[in-house]
């Protein structure tokens, strides 16, 4: 574990450790956290083995960025792949990608974001009601692909139950300053009769956003110096360092192609009985984004602009055509949901649920308008039928689950060939709690994998999955519990067939058809203690990995001679061997009502660590830094003001090949006027004023492939209205 912590750490941590202190002693009443994903009955947080979020709407809309991974950024134990403003996944504990299972009301996105960083998630928060969190052996029900966890976004557009009020809805409406960028949702709901009607609508447009300094970081610029140093040729040392000042000069101050254009449009109806009810959704959504860090042909536009005669005028020409030559992606999805349910009774079988989901998804790679680089089509199905029971006490559900996806990639720079990928799987899930306290919980999982490749062949995967896991919880707020997982994962179509170059990772990827199946022993821990003001956890984990999967650098035979680099892509091939990740978090929340200057205030921080190694000693690259996330908000009826502050420890254990990536401190200031209050005419309205980043940190994720090329938003403003009827 690094131990070498700035400064600004530990006096956060001293910061949040005494602030309950300086409150008055006034407990204020919260309501409890309910998780509704999961199989079997639903479940308060606090009683859960594993570490669980919920963010409802209003946190989503402090919360919310351009892609999913940044919005949940923030969260204990989770962190961002960040890829600039367009796209980035939820990381939990470190793992991302196939081993973090990204869902939309219980079903998977059926997107290709897990294949690629640059490829964006399906689903990104903006008009979600609520997003569940699940990290650790809690999530294995859901197969070998929620190792790290699961992310549930739940939208809303399907009702199961008739809404109190007739009439509900909601408009928001935010600009930012950093980037020039508005964003805007509105949703309502309305109810007529037995069915419930359900429409959203979301649109975002950002334009290239605000950094502090140079796009390249400090560490990456030294070692770019050191290698022109190494050049006998001194006319071309000085060419070399021409032509760098140029580039530097022209990703200062703003990240080139870091813009965004969301669309989305949804819509939903249910019939809702006395005890059954069914559904059905559409959604649409269209994304364009730039792909930042990976412009081309950009110095030979810097050449045929300097020998044009008319130098400033051909100079400004030459700079319009590179802002349109440079990459991006066009993104569009059509989803169809269809959800029903049957509540059977208290006892014996209470519920069957059974959910689909049918997705068109398609996704353009332009390496300039018009120039298509590749694309992508993903057009796939998965339903899963879920029945809940209650017997003798014993509560839980089982189920079957199916999907299948035809991925079809196509382009000069498609590095995967068309791949078929079937799956079917059944699950059981049982709870067991006394009314002394002590609980036991316990499921498991077996689904067959069929992954077939026009050209490679087939492949299948027979998987096992199961978690057993114990808790006690006393009557004076004192909670521990325990849980062991064994999942399996199979490889997915990247790791066994991928070959040619990835143009996103600045890689030359090689598959490996024979991979074995990836599998893990998962431990958790939780010690807990809650009152009605406060809240102190504690979760530690262990993952041992047999046959990790992962990308490592890599010679490969062309052409009867072995080489490490291919069309000036260096080559990096998918290969296994063991590993083990450990860590945890530790987190507090403390209430209070009437407190230091009269105001109600909320305090939260967490602090995380992970680290990953493999079985030769060699660290495992992209992992997050040691973590603190704190916050204070003050409320005052109509006035709530907050502080949060971000401190990242430096990664030092970055892997062979990786430069070091250098902590940070990231303050951020929020507020918020109720209206309604101050006498306005409106109900549930407000405004708000958040400035992000205050002091114009450098924030480089440790996380992001493109860590050294692209660093995170600079300051910024942003102002923005919300109103609910």
């Amino acid at each position: 574990m690094n131990l070498r912590m700035k400064r600004p750490l530990w006096a956060a941590m001293l910061m949040v450790s005494v602030c309950p202190h300086a409150l008055a002693q006034e407990d204020t009443s919260r309501q409890e956290v309910i998780i509704v994903s999961g199989p079997g009955p639903s479940r308060a947080a606090s009683e859960l083995i594993g570490n669980a979020t919920s963010l409802d709407r209003a946190d989503l809309i402090e919360n919310l960025s351009g892609t999913l991974g940044d919005t949940l950024d923030s969260q204990p134990g989770v962190s961002t792949s960040f890829f600039g403003a367009g796209a980035s996944r939820p990381i939990l504990r470190g793992l991302g990608a196939e081993r973090v299972l990204v869902l939309t009301n219980g079903i998977g996105t059926i997107d290709v974001s897990a294949s690629s960083p640059d490829h964006q998630v399906a689903s990104d928060g903006i008009d979600a009601e609520r997003i569940e969190i699940l990290r650790g052996p809690a999530a294995l029900a859901y197969g070998g692909q929620a190792i790290g966890g699961v992310v549930n976004v739940i939208d809303g557009l399907i009702a199961e139950e008739i809404p109190e009020k007739k009439f509900n809805a909601e408009a928001f409406s935010a600009y930012n300053s950093a980037n020039n960028g508005s964003e805007f949702a509105a949703n309502t709901k309305f109810v007529a009769g037995n069915f419930v009607f359900a429409l959203s609508a979301s649109q975002r447009d950002f334009e290239d956003y605000d950094i502090p300094g140079f796009a390249e970081s400090e560490r990456l610029r030294a070692s770019e110096t050191e290698e022109d140093h190494d050049h006998e040729d001194e006319d071309h040392d000085d060419h070399e360092e021409e032509g760098h000042d140029a580039h530097e000069e022209e990703i200062y101050g703003s990240l080139e192609n870091s813009f965004l254009e969301t669309n989305t449009i949804s819509g939903g109806v249910s019939w809702v009985g006395s005890n059954a009810f069914f559904g059905v959704a559409v959604r649409n959504q269209t994304s364009t984004y730039g792909i930042p860090g990976h412009s081309h042909d950009h110095e030979e536009h810097d050449d045929e602009d300097h020998e044009d005669e008319d130098h400033d005028e051909h100079e400004e020409e030459g700079h319009d055509e590179h802002e349109e030559e440079l990459p991006f992606i066009d993104l569009e999805q059509t989803r169809i949901d269809i959800r029903t349910g049957l509540n059977l009774g208290t006892t014996g079988l209470t519920k069957i649920l059974f959910t689909a989901s049918h997705s068109d998804y398609e996704h353009t790679e332009f390496e300039a308008p018009g120039e298509i680089g590749s694309v992508f089509e993903n057009e796939g199905t998965e339903a899963r039928l879920e029945i809940d029971h209650s017997i003798n006490g014993i509560e839980g559900a089982f189920g079957l689950q199916f999907s299948e996806k035809d991925l079809v990639s196509l382009g000069e720079e498609a590095f995967i060939t068309p791949t078929s990928h079937q799956n079917i799987g059944a699950f059981l899930y049982e709870t067991k709690d006394w009314e002394n306290g002590f609980g036991i919980e316990g499921g498991a999982r077996y689904e067959k994998t069929q992954i077939e490749n026009n050209i490679q062949g087939e492949r299948e995967f027979d998987l096992y999955n199961f978690s057993v896991g114990t808790h006690k919880h006393w009557e004076n707020g004192w909670f521990v519990g325990g849980q062991l997982g064994y999942s399996e994962r199979a490889p997915n179509e990247n790791e066994l067939y991928a070959y040619g170059p990835h143009v996103a990772t600045s890689q030359f990827e090689i598959g490996d058809s024979s991979l074995d199946k990836e599998s893990a022993i998962n431990i958790e821990g939780a010690l807990r203690w809650e009152n009605d003001a406060t809240r102190i956890g504690l979760n530690v984990f262990v993952n041992q990995f047999d046959q990790f999967i992962y990308l490592a650098p890599q010679e490969t035979l062309v052409d009867g001679v072995f080489v490490d680099e291919i069309d000036e892509f260096p080559v990096y091939s998918f290969t296994q061997e063991d590993a083990e990740f450990t860590g945890g978090e530790i987190y507090i929340e403390h209430f209070q009502n009437s407190g230091l200057f009269n105001a109600d205030w909320e305090l939260k921080s967490s602090l995380e660590y992970v680290n990953a190694e493999l079985d030769s000693g060699e660290s495992l690259p992209f992992m997050p830094p040691l973590t603190l996330n704190a916050s204070a908000d003050a409320n005052w009826n109509a006035f709530n003001v907050g502080l949060d502050v971000v401190v990242a420890d430096s990664q030092t254990d970055s892997g062979a090949g990786y430069l070091d990536t250098d902590g940070y401190t990231s303050l951020n200031f929020k507020s918020s006027i109720d209206l309604a209050q101050l006498g306005v005419s409106l109900q549930n309205a407000e405004i708000f004023l958040d400035v992000q980043n205050i002091t114009d940190e450098e924030i480089r994720h440790s996380t992001s492939v493109l860590k050294d090329i692209v660093p995170d938003m600079g300051r910024n403003f942003r102002f923005g209205f919300r109103m609910v009827l």
